[in-house]
C-alpha cells in the first residue's frame, strides 16, 4: 500500500507541476465568477451592479426566481458545456502524456524494480490520471454549490453528483487514451487518436438520435394517418348511409320502419370521399417507412450497446439534476378533434424539416421519452464494461511487454 500511495503522490506532483493544471483551474474560477456576477431582480437581468435587460419582460425575478436561474445555468452551461467539453478536453491534453512518459526514458524500469505487480502499477497510474479531472470537477462543483446557495438562497447538495458522473464520463475516454499511449508510447498519438475516437462516438450518438427521430416521426405519421383514415371512413360512411336511405326509402309508405343500411363497400366509400383513397395510400407508405426505421434504430442501439455512452452519461446527469433541483421540464400536451366538418388530410411530420412549432414540440417530447426509457444500467453499466475490457487489454500489453 505504501508503494501505491507513493505512486499517487508522484502523479500528483507531476500534475501539479504542469501549467495546464493551474490554467484549467483558473478558467474554472473565472467561469464561476461570471456565474456569480449574473443576477436577476424585478427589473430583469443584472451583471454585478449594472442592469442589463428584462428581455421583453420574460426574464425577471417574478418569472424566473434567482434559485432557478442559478440552477439552470449550472445544469445547462456548467455541466453540458464546460465539464462535458471544455474541461474534459483540457484534462485529456494534460493527462495524455502520463502513460507514454512513464513507459519510456527509463522511468518504468526504476518503478518495476520495486515490489509491486505490473497490473497494480498500471491501474494505479490510470487512477492517477483520473486525479486531474476529479480535482478540477470537485473544485468547480463546490464553487458552484456556494454560488447557488449564497446568491440563489438554495442549498443543493445534489450538484455534487456531477463529481462521480463526470469522472466516469472522462474515464471512458481516458481508458482509450491510456491504451493508445501504452502501445504507441507517443503523447501526440494518444491525444489525437482519443479525440478521434471521441468524435467517432459523437457520430454514433448523432446517428442513433437521428434514427430514433426518424422512427418516431414515422410512427407519428402512421398514428396521424390511422386517425385520419378512421375519420374519413366515418364521414364517408355517414354520407353513404344517407344516400342509401334516400334511395331505398323513397317508395316506403308513411310510418314504415326504415331499413338498416348494410356495411358500405370500400370502393363506394372511396367514391363518397375521394381523399380517403389518398389517405390509405399514404398510410401504407408510412407503415413501410416505420418498419425500415425500426430496423435502423435497433441496429444503432445495438452498436451503441458495446460502446461507451458519453452523451447519455452527461444527459443522465442533467436529467437527474433537473429532477432533484425541481427545474421545469416539458409541458404535457392535449389533443382535441372536431368531426363536425369534413376531415382534412393528415399532415405528415418531417424529422429534418419541421416548420410547425407544435408538431416539432410533440415530436421532441416523443424522442425525449424514448431516451428516458434507457436505464442507468444500460448507460453506465455497459459503458464501464467497455472500459473494463479496454483496461484489461492494456494490462495484458503492459504485463507482457519487455521494457
Amino acid at each position: 500500500m505504501t508503494s501505491t500511495w507513493a505512486l499517487v503522490l508522484d502523479a500528483y506532483r507531476d500534475l501539479n507541476s504542469k501549467k495546464l493544471f493551474w490554467i484549467t483551474l483558473v478558467i474554472s474560477g473565472l467561469i464561476v465568477l461570471a456565474f456569480a456576477a449574473i443576477g436577476v431582480n424585478e427589473q430583469g437581468v443584472t451583471l454585478l451592479h449594472w442592469q442589463i435587460s428584462d428581455f421583453g419582460g420574460t426574464v425577471t425575478s417574478d418569472t424566473i426566481p434567482p434559485a432557478m436561474l442559478y440552477k439552470s445555468i449550472f445544469s445547462n452551461f456548467g455541466i453540458a458545456f464546460w465539464l462535458a467539453w471544455g474541461a474534459s478536453i483540457l484534462a485529456l491534453i494534460s493527462t495524455a502524456g502520463l502513460i507514454p512518459s512513464f513507459v519510456q526514458g527509463g522511468a518504468v524500469e526504476l518503478v518495476l524494480s520495486k515490489p509491486i505487480t505490473r497490473v497494480r502499477l498500471f491501474l494505479t497510474k490510470f487512477a492517477c490520471g483520473l486525479l486531474f479531472t476529479t480535482l478540477q470537477v470537485a473544485v468547480f462543483t463546490f464553487a458552484c454549490f456556494l454560488v447557488i446557495g449564497l446568491r440563489g438562497k438554495s442549498w443543493e447538495p445534489s450538484v455534487f453528483l456531477a463529481i462521480p458522473l463526470v469522472v466516469i464520463f472522462f474515464s471512458y475516454l481516458y481508458s482509450i487514451c491510456a491504451l493508445i499511449g501504452l502501445v504507441t508510447r507517443s503523447t501526440i498519438a494518444a491525444l489525437l487518436l482519443t479525440l478521434l475516437a471521441w468524435f467517432g462516438l459523437f457520430l454514433v450518438n448523432f446517428g442513433d438520435a437521428a434514427m430514433i427521430g426518424m422512427r418516431e416521426a414515422a410512427k407519428t405519421n402512421v398514428e396521424n394517418l390511422e386517425k385520419s383514415v378512421a375519420r374519413h371512413e366515418r364521414f364517408a360512411t355517414r354520407q353513404w348511409e344517407q344516400l342509401w336511405l334516400t334511395r331505398n326509402t323513397k317508395d316506403l309508405p308513411d310510418g314504415a320502419p326504415k331499413p338498416t343500411p348494410p356495411k358500405p363497400p370500400v370502393a363506394e366509400l372511396d367514391e363518397a370521399v375521394p381523399t380517403l383513397r389518398d389517405e390509405r395510400r399514404k398510410l401504407a407508405e408510412q407503415q413501410q417507412m416505420a418498419q425500415r426505421m425500426e430496423l435502423f434504430a435497433t441496429a444503432a442501439v445495438g452498436l451503441k450497446t458495446v460502446l461507451p455512452k458519453t452523451g447519455e452519461t452527461i444527459d443522465l446527469l442533467s436529467r437527474t439534476l433537473r429532477d432533484r433541483m425541481n427545474l421545469p421540464g416539458d409541458d404535457s400536451d392535449t389533443e382535441t378533434s372536431n368531426e363536425s366538418q369534413p376531415p382534412d388530410q393528415a399532415r405528415t411530420v418531417n424529422f429534418w424539416n419541421q416548420r410547425d412549432p407544435e408538431e416539432s414540440r410533440k415530436l421532441q417530447q416523443r424522442i425525449d421519452g424514448e431516451f428516458k426509457k434507457r436505464s442507468v444500467w444500460w448507460v453506465l453499466g455497459t459503458s464501464l464494461l467497455f472500459e473494463a475490457v479496454i483496461l484489461a487489454i492494456a494490462c495484458i500489453v503492459f504485463v507482457r511487454r519487455d521494457f
